[in-house]
């Protein structure tokens, strides 16, 4: 087991000590798309005590250009991103603990996973799971490295609660509109390139090296050649809601919380139904046969009708297929699941 990590402990900074460290840490990965998956084969090779991987979605054949680990035959299962990607690692080194949930990360179930959690790694694709994270960071005392990518641009920043600025202090609302990979595509160098950036911070703070941390906001378009980086500690504000001095957690408020989404990439509505009661699969199957194509495994239901592909998941999320229009996802989803 030494000889596993013999050249990451060669590495002065990490050393035996820094590695018996990473080898107790617990990480949480809220995402298990582009960023996800790069991050999760990153600290299961480095070592990392236990990985929990939260991601509401199933892998599809536009996820293979760029998110690592998946197969085609994943895409053909439609198999939930946290179960294969939870399969995947633990191929990889059966010595990391790896926990996967199927589930769209909310408040309330956040609250439970980070039970034992020293450091929660973005890798979502909406600032509304983002400005949760950052209100649980700081109510908690929890570490966050903040990433994303769009195109051939990434950016990360690495926020220490009561030390850095948060995400919310940078931002006086959550940001509206604007490029996402549905309108402005995404390769994959920019990928490699952001969790990079999030993995080096990630280390440093589980090694016990945050003298060694970046204070900056990073920034870098590989198209066009540019790399910013940002200080961004001014903005630290004692007023703000989220980490100033009296701090109301605001994004962690039910009102205001989103009960729909178009998702980023696809022609896609998440509805998540305020009901917590969990949908029987094999009943709904078996009430949509003669509607349309029905196909199963144990972690969802798809339903398939006219130009629109229903798929209910275990929690009771349903993603509307063929259309970005939420009132007609609703429509179809109030018409098929009540």
């Amino acid at each position: 087991m030494e000889q596993r990590y013999s050249r990451q402990t060669l590495f002065s900074p990490i050393g035996t000590d820094g590695q018996r460290k990473l080898q107790h840490a617990h990480i949480l990965i809220i995402g298990a798309g582009a960023l996800g998956t790069s991050t999760a084969e990153m600290f299961t090779r480095a070592g990392a005590g236990k990985i929990t991987i939260a991601d509401r979605d199933y892998v599809e054949w536009s996820n293979l250009q760029r998110q690592q680990l998946y197969t085609e035959e994943d895409a053909q299962n439609r198999l939930p991103k946290a179960i294969a990607l939870k399969e995947k690692l633990e191929a990889i080194n059966q010595d990391v603990r790896i926990k996967a949930h199927v589930t769209d990360v909310t408040p309330w179930n956040l609250e439970e996973l980070i039970g034992g959690v020293d450091l929660m790694l973005d890798a979502t694709d909406n600032f509304e799971i983002r400005m949760i994270m950052n209100d649980i960071s700081q109510k908690h005392n929890i570490p966050w490295i903040y990433g994303a990518v769009v195109g051939s641009y990434g950016i990360s920043y690495t926020i220490i609660p009561g030390e850095t600025s948060c995400l919310h202090c940078m931002m006086e609302q959550v940001p509206l509109g604007g490029l996402t990979c549905d309108t402005a595509g995404i390769i994959s160098p920019i990928v490699q390139l952001v969790t990079a950036h999030q993995g080096a911070e990630a280390l440093k703070i589980l090694t016990g090296n945050r003298d060694a941390l970046r204070e900056n906001l990073v920034s870098f378009d590989l198209w066009s050649n540019q790399h910013s980086s940002i200080d961004v500690q001014m903005l630290k504000n004692d007023n703000c809601s989220s980490c100033g001095t009296s701090p109301s957690y605001p994004f962690l408020d039910y009102q205001n919380q989103t009960r729909t989404a178009v998702l980023c990439g696809r022609d896609t509505v998440q509805i998540r139904p305020s009901s917590t009661r969990k949908p029987d699969l094999k009943r709904t199957a078996e009430d949509l046969s003669p509607l349309g194509e029905v196909e199963q495994n144990p972690f969802l239901l798809s339903f398939s009708t006219g130009a629109n592909r229903l798929v209910l998941f275990q929690d009771g999320r349903v993603l509307v297929h063929g259309t970005s229009d939420i009132a007609e996802a609703r429509s179809l989803y109030h018409r098929y699941f009540g």
